[in-house]
């Protein structure tokens, strides 16, 4: 019996079947179903009854299930006490987020809690977020787009609309409101696919049958900042983190009732963790005296 043919029984039996399993597993199919059936074959045991594309967990089955629940608990037990420990050895917090604007207030109050705590903030749009959280590059993530799974532990800050913004000095300028339809024929500057303030505008603008006029894409929130104080176009926010820049007008989008959503999130898996546990509560503290 090795640990990779019960982690593959696991998670078949957690998921409901082979191809689930081997998503979140992150393996092929066949990978899965040949260690399922090696561990069949080594025992003489039959742990499913396959029929067409439905799996079932045999009687056989759902006891070692109930023993590799308690196994792969103690597992993510000793993962989150062993991360514990290095958070506290090392003395740092990974946090990466779409816009450090939403966060800020609890990282001010985690710092006066940890004051010797190093806590390194990155930029990065929502799929990054996600991206680096899994891969253990970040303890805590800011992003608009929460994953629809139930991976992550996750407190929602607010939510505001999304506003287009132009030089002062243009002709854009003039107006305070805009419809839709008049912003998608304007030269618009977005940020990279993978940011969900673009994403959402391109969903909305397909809704209503409207062709957006993108002619500049930038990596970054203050590099389309940039492009658009010189004049580079017409950039879309949402409102909560267009602040007071100076030398930009915002302009309301009448007609597209879209609000972008902001969440803090950490790995369910690490939520256990001593800082990151503590900066999930402040989080939670700040909504709640909102």
């Amino acid at each position: 019996m090795r640990y990779v043919q019960l982690r593959a029984f696991h998670h078949v039996a957690l998921h409901g079947g082979f191809s689930r399993a081997a998503e979140v597993l992150h393996v092929t199919q066949p990978a899965i179903s040949d260690q399922v059936r090696k561990l069949e074959a080594e025992y003489d045991i039959r742990l499913f009854d396959r029929q067409k594309k439905q799996v079932q967990l045999t009687e056989q089955g759902k006891t070692l299930l109930d023993m590799t629940h308690r196994l792969f608990d103690v597992e993510k037990q000793a993962l989150e006490f062993l991360s514990e420990s290095l958070a506290e050895h090392s003395a740092t917090l990974h946090i990466v987020a779409d816009s450090a604007h939403h966060m800020t207030q609890v990282l001010g109050q985690f710092r006066h809690e940890f004051p010797d705590v190093f806590v390194s903030v990155r930029s990065g749009n929502s799929d990054q977020v996600v991206d680096q959280l899994k891969r253990y590059e970040a303890d805590i993530g800011v992003l608009g787009n929460v994953p629809d799974n139930h991976d992550h532990d996750v407190v929602r800050l607010n939510s505001s609309p999304i506003v287009a913004f132009a030089p002062a000095n243009s002709h854009y300028a003039k107006r305070q409101t805009v419809s839709l339809k008049k912003l998608a024929s304007w030269p618009l500057v977005l940020r990279e696919t993978g940011s969900r303030t673009r994403a959402r505008l391109e969903q909305q603008a397909h809704s209503a049958g409207v062709s957006l006029s993108v002619k500049i894409e930038a990596e970054g929130r203050e590099a389309v900042r940039l492009i658009v104080a010189d004049g580079g176009g017409v950039g879309v926010v949402s409102e909560a983190e267009f602040g007071q820049p100076e030398g930009l007008v915002k302009i309301r989008i009448r007609d597209m009732q879209l609000t972008m959503e902001e969440s803090i999130v950490c790995l369910n898996e690490r939520r256990h963790s001593k800082l990151i546990h503590r900066f999930m509560e402040l989080a939670r503290a700040t909504v709640e005296a909102r």
